[in-house]
């Protein structure tokens, strides 16, 4: 699986982009979930007018396209290159992921797996055996 970070960057400094970018590539990594680069170090061209469409643009046209999902940083819903990149991944089918995907507290554990036919898989969760049909 392959994601990209969408990360609200205005009013905001290098330093704290980097280190909010780094602890969340951080707990992709710790699920074996590669991170593509997308966030863009280097100037916009002289010539361009507005470069938060030029780096939004690069985004879309680089990255967009090879991701499964797109991790939506908190405060996504404030900033419009977030917000027009949401819209996107609603527009084509592209998994929209928010800081609930990390939270482990409501989500019960697999504890066990069992395999009870070529058609049935049983499942515990918390001492609560379910079975999934195949």
């Amino acid at each position: 699986m392959k994601v990209m970070i969408s990360q609200p960057m205005a009013g905001k400094n290098d330093d704290n982009i980097l280190k909010t970018r780094d602890k969340i590539i951080e707990k992709f990594d710790k699920l074996h979930i590669d991170v593509i680069p997308s966030l863009f170090e280097m100037d916009a061209p002289s010539e361009s007018y507005n470069p938060a469409v030029f780096y939004l643009g690069r985004t879309i046209v680089e990255c967009l396209h090879q991701v499964d999902a797109v991790y939506f940083a908190d405060g996504w819903e404030k900033a419009r290159g977030c917000r027009i990149e949401h819209q996107i991944c609603q527009e084509y089918g592209i998994k929209c992921l928010y800081s609930d995907f990390f939270e482990t507290d409501n989500k019960p554990q697999v504890t066990s797996i069992r395999i009870c036919n070529s058609d049935t898989i049983t499942a515990t969760r918390d001492t609560n055996p379910y079975s999934v049909t195949i």
